[in-house]
């Protein structure tokens, strides 16, 4: 059973066909895809790609994506979860948030209640999340999950840096 993640001021619900149109229109932000998609203007077939993706690795592996809404709104304010990137695929923590919700805490809320359930729920053991460096604000987020830096490396806008968050000694098995 895919889980709905509740925080003080957010509901996440994972994605799924009836977000897609909120979903395009929060991955063509042009803010949210300066870093997030190195300024790709997706479409729809994408969105809905990403949807289908993100839905099978729930069912398979109990991750994914949620979108984040305040509560009681219907419209989405970002998403956060996870997601593969590279080749080889690494499991990355996502998140992101339109503009009008920037600098409110949201964010690193979204965050938090995912990478609780990645430890709590799914028993990983790390947690790891990467950025463009002159994404200062997705840094401080990372921060504030008590993420710590891992590696710098020259791709993306000004090189990337990646961070990363232990499962905490107490959750262990």
């Amino acid at each position: 059973m895919i889980r709905e993640l509740a925080t003080d001021r957010l509901t996440l619900r994972p994605i799924g066909p009836d977000d897609a149109d909120e979903l395009l229109r929060v991955f063509r932000d042009a803010a949210v895809r300066r870093f997030l998609l190195d300024d790709t203007l997706v479409d729809r077939e994408w969105v809905r790609g990403e949807i289908r993706r993100s839905r099978e690795a729930f069912e398979a592996e109990g991750w994914g994506l949620w979108a984040a809404r305040l509560h009681g709104r219907s419209r989405v304010a970002g998403f956060a979860g996870f997601r593969h990137f590279f080749d080889p695929p690494e499991l990355q923590l996502l998140y992101g948030l339109t503009p009008d919700h920037w600098g409110q805490g949201l964010a690193t809320e979204a965050a938090r209640a995912v990478t609780d359930y990645a430890f709590d729920v799914l028993g990983f053991d790390r947690v790891i999340a990467a950025t463009d460096v002159p994404n200062q604000a997705s840094v401080r987020v990372m921060e504030r999950l008590g993420m710590r830096f891992e590696r710098r490396t020259d791709d993306g806008e000004g090189g990337t840096v990646y961070y990363r968050l232990d499962r905490p000694r107490e959750a262990r098995g």
